[in-house]
């Protein structure tokens, strides 16, 4: 356990961000005038939680960097997350409802983050 917290620090406080913004009761603003505000939110959260999770993975692993690990770590992990925070909220709360949409806001947030992060960071961190 310690040695996750030590190569997965920011990782972790963004897991913590994601489920606390998940499940908190958002006040009313105007922005909730805006069509699918809140699908840019989804991507750009997920984006967030993948990214830092490619990142730290990289700077952990510098040695050992395995493809189908990140992808796994960065990508699975994110999305299954976001099916869990949908369910429960869907099934949990009365003041939030599981959408399909935002899962599928969720995944694309995850999918654009490991596109940029493995055909622009990772040729550029592993430059020798």
């Amino acid at each position: 356990m310690a040695t996750i917290l030590r190569k997965y620090p920011f990782s972790i406080l963004v897991v913590l961000a994601v489920v606390y913004l998940s499940f908190f009761k958002p006040p009313q603003t105007p922005l909730d005038n805006v069509t699918n505000f809140d699908k840019i939110a989804h991507i750009c959260m997920y984006f967030g939680l993948s990214g830092v999770l490619w990142l730290e993975y990289m700077r952990s692993h510098r040695k050992r960097f395995r493809l189908l690990k990140v992808i796994l770590t960065a990508g699975v992990m994110p999305v299954a997350l976001s099916g869990c925070i949908e369910l429960l909220q869907e099934y949990c709360t009365t003041y939030r409802g599981g959408d399909w949409l935002d899962f599928a806001a969720n995944t694309i947030g995850v999918t654009l983050a490991g596109l940029i992060a493995y055909f622009l960071v990772t040729p550029r961190f592993f430059r020798t």
